[in-house]
């Protein structure tokens, strides 16, 4: 359970002191843990204000900053910016997956480590900020938390089609063949969630989920990266 202790152990992560810490500990709260528990409030609508206030955040500074830029650089550069791969980054940073809190189920299927738990999370976390501190700090807070990765966006410097580098790194040693299989999808039309995984020559390399197909196989080709990363030593 996440308790004020612990958010108060959290607190110190971020280097934040939060004026109201219901706010926090709602950032930090999961669906699943809130359906086990009455009258105990998730993170899902925080997770949505923290979107636009993270939409809002790195679009001012890259439109302050890149003047000489196109609007479909900078459309680019967001997207690689506020991409589910750089919030998980910044999550594992703060080893936010220990924080959250969630159902034991949730936690047996391996939750804490899931990619979009812990960058809905990070989302939520950003809304908190906004409703405690203001826009300006919570702006701030992002910034810095994120200026690498901006730097590498500008750069040119991240992977956004991990489907295409999976492809590239499997046949440098010849042809293989890569499937993408659809595991299931759950979840209202408006909101739906797809499960895929990924097959080279037949064996299982990773799994991945998103809210489109496309998203959910970006994710699978990104575990099998990580995968091949760590045999490969």
């Amino acid at each position: 359970m996440c308790t004020y202790n612990n958010v108060d152990k959290f607190e110190k992560v971020l280097n934040v002191n939060f004026l109201n810490k219901e706010y926090l500990e709602t950032a930090l709260t999961h669906s699943s843990y809130a359906n086990q528990h009455k009258n105990i409030n998730f993170n899902e609508r925080l997770e949505f204000l923290g979107d636009s206030v993270l939409q809002l955040s790195v679009t001012e500074y890259l439109y302050n900053h890149y003047k000489e830029k196109k609007e479909g650089e900078l459309t680019k550069y967001r997207a690689l910016i506020v991409c589910e791969n750089s919030l998980f980054i910044l999550a594992k940073k703060w080893d936010l997956g220990k924080y959250i809190r969630m159902s034991k189920g949730e936690e047996m299927t391996g939750g804490r480590e899931r990619t979009s738990i812990q960058a809905d999370c990070v989302e939520a976390i950003f809304a908190a900020l906004y409703l405690d501190k203001g826009m300006e700090f919570a702006k701030n807070f992002i910034l810095y938390h994120l200026s690498d990765t901006i730097n590498m966006a500008v750069n040119n410097e991240i992977v956004l089609d991990y489907k295409t580098k999976l492809q590239e790194t499997m046949q440098k040693n010849g042809e293989v063949e890569i499937n993408y299989e659809l595991i299931k999808f759950e979840g209202p039309p408006h909101r739906r969630k797809f499960y895929t995984k990924v097959l080279i020559d037949n064996k299982e390399f990773g799994r991945g989920e998103g809210f489109s197909k496309k998203e959910a196989e970006q994710n699978s080709a990104k575990e099998a990266l990580r995968f091949l990363e760590v045999k490969n030593g």
